[in-house]
């Protein structure tokens, strides 16, 4: 039997590093929007490769070259949960990673789940880690991506190499560590170094190796008025 194809009445994202990815076959950046906009309807993407193939009008192997070639690209990570002591699939779902969206879209949970296929509600087995397994199955591609979004704009670029050691040893050990946080605490940092002008910028690989967790002090050490700093992103980044 085919599998009914509904368009869900929700928006695509397709971000620039998806859209001007040269290494995405066809309609590749095409299925990763339609796999946000599922997303965004329900909290994941749980769309059989028929359904994509019907929609397209393309073959499931072409579906899943596209889907391989998101994936090995750091734009999406499939994730599948096996019926408890077998092989048999009960459910996959596909998770958006590209930054920021991943921070707009929920992650799956064994609730969510459960409420659109009522086969996992006593099945799926060891759910509880699935967040722990979620940021330890961020591809390597991805890490890269994002770590260099935030170090272009890191005043001390010095030991990169270890700055990006320590920066994805951090990412792997939660989902809520992410960019969002490090880019706060860096415009925190910067307000700090603007107010106390006599201190140098740490070391990259310093700064990366857990001090982005310091105190700072934003305001200035000494009397002078004119020791104002910038308030805005724009300010800091433009």
């Amino acid at each position: 039997m085919t599998e009914k194809v509904e368009r869900p009445n929700y928006y695509a994202i397709i971000p620039a590093s998806v859209r001007y990815d040269n290494n995405l076959p066809g309609k590749a950046s095409l299925l990763y929007g339609e796999i946000t906009a599922l997303c965004n309807q329900k909290g994941y993407c749980w769309a059989s490769d028929s359904y994509f193939a019907n929609l397209y009008g393309v073959s499931k192997q072409t579906i899943q070259n596209w889907l391989k070639a998101l994936e090995n690209n750091g734009h999406i990570v499939r994730e599948v949960i096996y019926e408890e002591g077998t092989q048999k699939i009960l459910h996959r779902y596909i998770k958006i990673l590209v930054y920021p969206t991943q921070n707009n879209l929920h992650t799956p949970t064994q609730n969510n789940l459960g409420v659109n296929n009522t086969s996992i509600n006593t099945t799926v087995n060891n759910t509880s880690n699935k967040k722990h397994s979620a940021a330890n199955a961020t591809p390597l591609v991805q890490l890269k991506k994002d770590f260099e979004e935030i170090w272009k704009e890191y005043p001390n670029k010095q030991d990169k190499g270890r700055a990006f050691n320590h920066y994805k040893a951090w990412r792997k050990k939660s989902v809520n560590h992410n960019n969002a946080y490090l880019f706060e605490r860096l415009r925190l940092y910067k307000k700090h170094l603007a107010a106390n002008p006599w201190k140098s910028p740490m070391n990259g690989s310093t700064w990366f190796n857990g001090r982005f967790t310091d105190d700072y002090e934003l305001t200035s050490s000494g009397n002078s008025s004119n020791n104002t700093a910038p308030q805005t992103r724009e300010d800091w980044f433009g």
